[in-house]
């Protein structure tokens, strides 16, 4: 077991002297990525509901879960400034870097978030805002000030705030949170650890020069390969519930059982190879291809309740 006592470093990280920002500089700090996945994932809970909204209400409600999730990345990156220099994946974003001072980005984030909960309310409807707010808190507070630094199940109990767009989604079209949304939270909050996991078994020694506790610093690497192959042997099956519930049909039963045996296979690799160069690639394919097969499920959906493609497997 890897001991993080003397991986933190005894003063944090400076920070580059800030020279104001342009626009690229603040919308880096959205995290436009992790904003595209959350646009997605809402999108695909929209349409998996039972009611309707108008397509300006829809695209306005989009455009502010984004927004909030954005808001809330903004916020991470203004409390995670001084772990962020230590990381290299990390120490070009904009504040260690020196493009935006902390005090703006805490400004940003802090207006993004406002804003997009109260337009989310007004255009919608305040469950859908409430829903949104408790996103935000749960990662910029909850997730990024206390679990990350304090506890390794900080991906597994912080991964509810990434699993929420879906709900938010249904909150908007229906005004209510049904089966079919907590289903698809469900499957990303499983999906969340052996994903992340995958990539902190590279990403062990910068996370513990960070002074992160990272499943493989604390349980240690055989340790995390177990719970990686635990976690995919529930999501397998969990990623076909849809079809059980009737939501998802035949194109998703087929995505859902090719994908489901793909992310079997990928952590079984993860599981055998412990060393060298066949480690790495074992971790970092498990970690590209459970974005694939997340992108798949949620789009087979999009597909079938979307485009009128979807053909029920149970009556």
């Amino acid at each position: 077991m890897t001991s993080l006592t003397n991986a933190i470093p005894a003063e944090p990280a400076p920070l580059a002297p800030a020279v104001g920002g342009d626009v690229p500089d603040y919308f880096a700090l959205l995290k436009p990525r992790v904003m595209a996945l959350v646009i997605f994932t809402a999108l695909v809970g929209m349409v998996v509901s039972h009611g309707h909204v108008s397509p300006v209400i829809a695209t306005i409600s989009l455009l502010m879960i984004a927004v909030g999730a954005g808001a809330s990345g903004c916020l991470n990156m203004w409390w995670d400034a001084d772990i962020d220099a230590v990381m290299t994946r990390t120490a070009k974003r904009p504040i260690p870097d020196g493009r935006i001072r902390p005090d703006e980005a805490l400004a940003f984030g802090l207006v993004l978030s406002v804003g997009s909960v109260l337009i989310l309310g007004l255009a919608a409807n305040w469950l859908a805002a409430g829903l949104l707010a408790f996103t935000i808190v749960f990662y910029a507070v909850i997730y990024s000030m206390w679990l990350k630094r304090a506890t390794a199940q900080n991906i597994v109990i912080g991964g509810a705030a990434g699993a929420l767009p879906p709900v938010i989604g249904q909150a908007v079209v229906s005004g209510s949170v049904g089966i079919e949304s907590l289903v698809l939270f469900a499957i990303i909050f499983i999906w969340t650890p052996p994903h992340f996991w995958a990539l902190a078994l590279v990403k062990a020694g910068e996370y513990a020069k960070a002074g992160i506790p990272m499943m493989p610093n604390v349980a240690g690497p055989t340790s995390t390969r177990r719970q990686i192959v635990y976690y995919t042997l529930l999501l397998a099956p969990l990623g076909l519930a849809p079809v059980a519930l009737g939501f998802g049909g035949l194109i998703y039963a087929v995505v859902g059982v090719l994908g489901g045996l793909g992310m079997l296979a990928f952590s079984v690799q993860v599981l055998r190879n412990r060393e060298g160069e066949a480690e790495k690639r074992a971790a970092m394919g498990m970690f590209a291809f459970s974005i694939l097969y997340l992108f798949l499920l949620f789009a087979a959906l999009l597909a079938e309740q979307g485009l009128g493609l979807f053909r029920p497997l149970v009556a």
